[in-house]
């Protein structure tokens, strides 16, 4: 199938075609249709599947079709018709950038809107109104409280990457926004996972006398399986390490096996910084990003990233998915993260459409249940490799792909129930013999 296909107008198909694009992901077959039909809809898949074109293309089709059929006047003031919330800046500004490159050939305004620099500009650009406002919801809240927004000319609401939306604590946030906006909208929510709490913000949310009010009044569910959405031109491996030594064997894999590129994610901020320095005295320039470094810089130092200038970024999850480097060849799980889906969020920053990738993940023996949890949700063993010059110390075992925490096994619960069985027995033994020993002693 190819875009075309799809009901898409020659402005954005000439867009599409120049960026390489040749064929429809699977959420892009699904989602783009039903968004042009109006319908509200759910979507999960993973990330770097193609989700934020397939969002983009067809709200861009119907502001076109908008304009140039049914005779829709420009912008006004302070307003918005297309509102996208992201959790991170960087997705805030990548998804923009999505916007202007499809849209090039139509004369529509985006903007990406989002804390962490200076407002007052940010204002001054509200005031000519903009088509498509990609926004955090923190700054977004703090500019309604200013009243340099209104949302009454609001048409479609999208929430993106809402499962780390909610994880990063947005949901206040995203239900004082909603709660501003007019009834009649569509809404699209895409996830790289699907949770309750995903679903239960997809189906009705609690506000100021809007108690029990339905978010999708007409609900489209698409859900592409994790398998679908596996890129298999992704080469996975990892290496069992011991934690003293990974530094050096991260700067023994840069040098002996001429890395062009590597994005590299770690779990702590302050062991961002000390991995930069520990490879930089091994002759590596690196550089990193986390959310104590202002706005600026990391947009400096993604920019220097993305030109090729850096050649090895150190990130924690906060970058995870606000970083979309098309050619992007390699990704290291320096720290194994604790969620398979994260650890799917990862590495999905490589090997995007349809391009080779690696992904190389370091796991320790402390990393074992993590490991097991990850290959489940995945469906298969990641294989391993030996580094020479690297022997651990600490076997980590082979992973059990149908690994379930000792709790949740029918043997304990075998166990806690014979252990209710016995219990009165037991307890009256022993209150026997507490009251024994606390008897009083006669002389």
């Amino acid at each position: 199938m190819s875009f075309a296909k799809l009901g898409l107008s020659t402005p954005i198909l000439n867009a599409v075609a120049e960026l390489g694009y040749t064929q429809p992901t699977s959420i892009q077959k699904q989602a783009i249709p039903a968004i042009l039909l109006d319908r509200n809809l759910l979507a999960a898949s993973q990330t770097g599947t193609g989700k934020t074109a397939s969002f983009v293309l067809p709200l861009l089709e119907k502001l076109y079709r908008n304009r140039r059929y049914a005779g829709q006047t420009k912008i006004r003031g302070k307003r918005v018709r297309i509102l996208v919330l992201t959790p991170t800046r960087e997705l805030a500004t990548q998804v923009e950038e999505s916007i202007a490159e499809y849209g090039k050939e139509l004369d529509f305004t985006s903007m990406a809107l989002y804390g962490g620099v200076d407002e007052a500009p940010q204002k001054e650009r509200l005031i000519e109104g903009v088509d498509f406002l990609v926004a955090t919801p923190g700054r977004l809240v703090d500019m309604v409280h200013q009243r340099a927004l209104h949302f009454d000319e609001v048409e479609t609401l999208v929430l993106d990457e809402a499962d780390r939306m909610l994880d990063m604590g947005f949901i206040d946030d995203i239900y004082n926004i909603i709660d501003r906006l007019p009834d009649d909208r569509q809404n699209l929510l895409f996830s790289a996972t699907l949770n309750d709490h995903v679903r239960n913000l997809s189906t009705t949310f609690s506000g100021v006398g809007m108690e029990n009010k339905e978010f999708y009044d007409d609900l489209l569910e698409i859900n592409i399986s994790p398998k679908e959405t596996s890129a298999s031109s992704i080469d996975q491996w990892l290496i069992t390490v011991d934690k003293d030594t990974k530094s050096a064997l991260l700067s023994h894999l840069i040098k002996e096996q001429e890395w062009d590129q590597a994005l590299i994610f770690i779990e702590k901020k302050h062991g961002a910084a000390k991995l930069v320095s520990q490879l930089e005295k091994r002759g590596i320039k690196a550089d990193c990003i986390h959310g104590d470094r202002s706005q600026s810089m990391r947009e400096k130092v993604l920019a220097s990233f993305k030109s090729g200038e850096l050649k090895y970024l150190v990130a924690t999850g906060v970058a995870a998915r606000g970083i979309d480097i098309g050619d992007l060849t390699r990704v290291v799980n320096y720290d194994l993260p604790f969620k398979p889906e994260e650890y799917i969020h990862r590495i999905g920053r490589t090997g995007r459409a349809g391009a080779a990738g690696e992904a190389i993940s370091f796991v320790a023996m402390g990393d074992f249940k993590n490991l097991c949890a990850i290959e489940s949700r995945l469906g298969h063993i990641v294989k391993r490799k030996e580094i020479e010059g690297f022997p651990v110390r600490k076997t980590v075992p082979v992973s059990i792909l149908n690994y379930v925490r000792k709790a949740n096994r029918p043997d304990a619960e075998n166990k806690q129930a014979q252990n209710k069985d016995t219990q009165p027995k037991s307890n009256k033994t022993a209150n026997a013999k507490t009251e024994k020993k606390r008897a009083p002693r006669h002389k």
